[in-house]
């Protein structure tokens, strides 16, 4: 296998992950929203793995934060949103919706996804059916709407649920289980989420990551995605936020 995703638990109060994409012949990797610096440092030492390149979906701190000491010892592309330039000075390569990077031989989508934020973006690989979508999709919910409407947050996931379903979803956090007991709380008689809300359960007893999720299994499951219009995803969103 030409790519493997590789995943650094934080192990913060926010419970971010850093994922890392693997070109195994190489070991050059891409770190993906680097929160701490130190992290990617020691895990890319200890796997023998070379910083190839930084993408970022989002200005929040929790995100970027490891990117400007990380770029201190090298020089690396730095792929970011190009609305949040101004609060991410250190993007090399400002994109957007419909913009196409490469990684090696793998080419990825930029995908527009506002929302959370106004400039936020995902990164869709489609050779390795992975999607990085930062803080709007998460595995059964969806981000809080800080910055943008909840008509973007509603167009911004019908797009997501648009890819492949079997494209795998790597988001930012792991609410995994609190996004689970407030999407049952929702639909209680929907069998494939009774069935995911006991395999969260058991994974979590196991200390083990929830992630990744796939889009088959989010339009199963997440009720963000099972809205008809964005009132409606206005609504729970805001139930969600008192939940």
């Amino acid at each position: 296998m030409s790519y493997k995703v590789h995943v650094i638990d934080v192990k913060n109060a926010l419970k971010n992950y850093i994922w890392l994409v693997e070109h195994c012949p190489s070991q050059d990797v891409v770190v993906i929203d680097p929160t701490e610096a130190t992290l990617v440092e020691d895990y890319c030492q200890q796997h023998h793995l070379h910083i190839s390149q930084i993408w970022l979906t989002h200005w929040h701190k929790d995100h970027v934060g490891g990117a400007p000491e990380l770029l201190k010892t090298r020089s690396i592309a730095v792929y970011g949103p190009a609305l949040e330039q101004h609060k991410i000075p250190f993007i090399t390569h400002p994109v957007q919706q419909d913009a196409q990077i490469y990684f090696h031989d793998l080419k990825v989508d930029v995908l527009s996804i506002p929302g959370h934020t106004l400039g936020h973006i995902a990164f869709y690989a489609k050779g390795i059916q992975s999607l990085f979508c930062g803080d709007t999709l998460f595995a059964m919910g969806c981000g809080r709407i800080f910055e943008g409407t909840a008509q973007q947050m509603y167009q911004s996931l019908q797009q997501l649920a648009a890819l492949p379903a079997d494209t795998l979803v790597y988001c930012s956090h792991e609410y995994t289980l609190s996004n689970a007991m407030f999407a049952i709380h929702l639909d209680p008689d929907n069998s494939a989420l009774q069935q995911r809300f006991a395999q969260v359960q058991q994974l979590q007893q196991q200390a083990q990551i929830t992630l990744p999720s796939s889009i088959a299994l989010e339009r199963a499951t997440n009720p963000f995605l099972r809205v008809q219009n964005s009132e409606e995803l206005a609504h729970i969103r805001q139930l969600k936020d008192q939940f």
